[in-house]
């Protein structure tokens, strides 16, 4: 009798497998299909892999061609093809939303990176791409800024499904639940139906060790001997011990009295996705971050290598809340030995917003040079 495949085991522990990236190969090839076949249930999408995805191959070629010959600008160029790949992926995607009655299925599509700090233009965004996309399986993206939370709250409230991106610290997780649950709160005093909305809090993992383990190194130049046994024993621990904790976070906020009166009107909960967990330092077993972060109401995004290696070798068991002692140790001891875990989730944070503000520019010119050869199309 043979092994039952391990992303069907992933959802008998409760979790969801999303994959972490989006192209218009992937659409064309059959693959996202074949992916869902075999138990992948959503896809998360940003700048970044849009970026690559474009600038990268040639199989967008004939459409941009198409946009910038009927007078698209480049930068309109951009949204057409993200949106006309969010749809087709949607579109696949749709049975599964429809199979578990709109909890999953769900493609992400991110607000410009440029409306990140404007709570009003980012709003005005996601009510654009919600109209442009035109499907019920599309999740708008909205960064976790202090500016994102004010748009977060209020695009819950208007009914709207909001992956809640780019969370690195617990203390922001809770002011995302905050945003969730008071926009749920308006929307049932505006009279609408709470149980139509969806929505995930996307926290990042491996880039947390990326930026922690690079201060580690720094300490051990001038630490002695004891101290440098405790930092190195830190290395490539604190992205989960930090998902950890935000997630008894998680159980927590949605246990309350204010929470049970959601669920009630018919509330589902905001979902932690676990994003950015494919391995940066080949030291580490390649599929870390999926391993030690299963447990029940959450999702895992994974780009398709980490996906493919978690398929062949991973490790399917629950491990999201156990060792919760050991989590709080390793934060405290980070904080003893002197580095400021709250300093690096602000500046990943910044540098989050300006990595995709960077992409999406990046992706604006080669698709300007792209268009600059064919007769009507306008420049940037």
């Amino acid at each position: 009798m043979s092994e039952e495949p391990r992303l069907t085991q992933m959802h008998r522990q409760g979790q969801s497998i999303w994959l972490d990236n989006l192209s218009r190969s992937l659409l064309e090839s059959g693959q996202l299909q074949r992916l869902r076949e075999r138990g992948v249930t959503g896809i998360t999408s940003n700048p970044t892999i849009f970026q690559k995805a474009i600038s990268g191959s040639s199989v967008y070629d004939e459409a941009i061609r198409r946009l910038a010959a009927a007078g698209r600008r480049p930068d309109q160029i951009v949204w057409d093809l993200m949106i006309e790949d969010v749809a087709a992926a949607a579109d696949v995607l749709r049975p599964v939303h429809e199979a578990t009655e709109g909890e999953d299925g769900f493609v992400s599509i991110e607000v410009s990176p440029e409306v990140a700090h404007s709570p009003a233009r980012t709003l005005s965004m996601v009510r654009e791409l919600r109209e442009r996309c035109a499907r019920p399986n599309v999740m708008v993206k909205i960064p976790a800024t202090r500016e994102g939370l004010v748009a977060i709250r209020e695009a819950i409230a208007e009914g709207a499904d909001i992956n809640v991106t780019l969370i690195f610290a617990v203390p922001r997780y809770e002011q995302v639940v905050e945003a969730f649950q008071s926009g749920l709160e308006e929307l049932q005093r505006r009279g609408g139906d709470l149980g139509r909305v969806r929505s995930v809090a996307s926290f990042f993992v491996s880039r947390v060790d990326t930026k922690v383990d690079g201060l580690i190194d720094q300490r051990l130049e001038r630490a002695s001997p004891a101290e440098q046994a405790r930092l190195r024993e830190l290395r490539g621990r604190i992205g989960i011990a930090n998902s950890k904790l935000a997630y008894e976070r998680f159980k927590a906020l949605h246990a309350t009295p204010r929470w049970r009166a959601l669920a009630a009107a018919g509330a589902h909960p905001q979902r932690c996705l676990w994003a950015s967990t494919s391995v940066k330092d080949p030291r580490y077993p390649d599929t870390m971050y999926v391993d030690d972060l299963i447990g029940p109401g959450t999702i895992d995004t994974m780009p398709e290598p980490t996906l493919e290696a978690f398929i062949d070798h991973g490790e399917v068991r629950r491990t999201l809340d156990h060792h919760l002692p050991e989590a709080r140790r390793q934060l405290r001891e980070l904080g003893e030995l002197g580095i400021d875990l709250d300093r690096v989730t602000s500046e990943l944070e910044e540098e989050g917003v300006g990595a995709f503000t960077r992409s999406y520019e990046e992706l604006e010119r080669a698709v300007a040079a792209a268009a600059a050869g064919v007769g009507g199309a306008n420049p940037a």
